[in-house]
């Protein structure tokens, strides 16, 4: 386990990656004997001084779900990151590309919580009635650390790779449509490069915030009423770069669309 200083220490230098837009070395390469709890101290220092800021917590994201995130990334197991209000985009957006760093974007949903869930045997049924309605996103990954050889350490400590979300399309309810099935079209200009079906989370996207709710519980915390959560990718990250548009069609559940300038 990392000492406090050490903790800070890793804090300070990811708060700088982000604010001059640069990328770290790898922490592992470093810190070898840094755990997956260290991690998780690190991450909540960073949320713990956005929130001293005045920045505001709208719910969290879930990575690593699915089988294909995981053949790209190397890494094994799901994590968890923070998702601030001005990480948040609506659908038809302009952003700015050079906010983050090693842009990339993924297909998933989003469930936004109608009511809590805490404590460590949280079921997907349980997760299914607090859920007031299921809505289409992208995530914005960004990463601050290093990617060539990153382990689930190091994508903890840098908030999961978090950068950003966009919300669109149609919100449906639970039981309006069988979620397992819900599929996406990705496209970059006008070209479709990824495609998925939600049921390559965990066999169900619900099932990724259930682990959520347990591995909060872990850290004595939990979800709150109002809270998205961003339940984990369908399909392979696809690089983006200035000008490029997306757009990803969900089907029923609608498209959503926006430019990095």
């Amino acid at each position: 386990m990392l000492t406090p200083e050490t903790i800070t220490a890793i804090a300070d230098e990811l708060a700088t990656a982000e604010r001059e837009r640069t990328v770290v070395p790898l922490l592992t390469a470093r810190y070898p004997d840094m755990a997956v709890e260290d991690s998780y101290a690190v991450q909540n220092e960073w949320r713990r001084r956005g929130i001293e800021a005045g920045r505001r917590p709208v719910g969290r994201k879930i990575g690593l779900t699915s089988k294909v995130m995981q053949a790209a990334t190397g890494i094994t197991e799901p994590d968890y990151g923070a998702i601030f209000a001005d990480m948040v985009f609506e659908s038809g957006s302009v952003i700015e590309h050079a906010q983050f760093s090693n842009v990339r974007i993924e297909v998933e949903l989003a469930f936004v919580l109608g009511a809590a869930l805490s404590g460590p045997h949280v079921s997907i049924f349980d997760v299914l009635r607090a859920t007031e309605y299921v809505v289409p996103a992208l995530e914005i990954l960004s990463s601050r650390i290093q990617m060539q050889g990153r382990t689930i350490v190091d994508t903890i400590s840098d908030n999961a790779a978090m950068g950003g979300m966009v919300l669109g399309g149609s919100p449906v309810a639970v039981d309006e449509v069988d979620l397992r099935w819900v599929s996406a079209l990705l496209y970059r200009n006008e070209s479709i490069e990824e495609s998925g079906v939600a049921a390559a989370v965990l066999n169900h996207p619900a099932s990724g915030v259930a682990w959520l709710a347990q591995k909060l519980a872990q850290h004595q915390d939990h979800l709150a009423a109002g809270e998205i959560v961003l339940a984990g990718s369908f399909t392979r990250p696809m690089w983006v770069h200035p000008g490029d548009t997306v757009l990803a069609d969900y089907g029923r559940l609608g498209t959503i669309s926006c430019r990095f300038s």
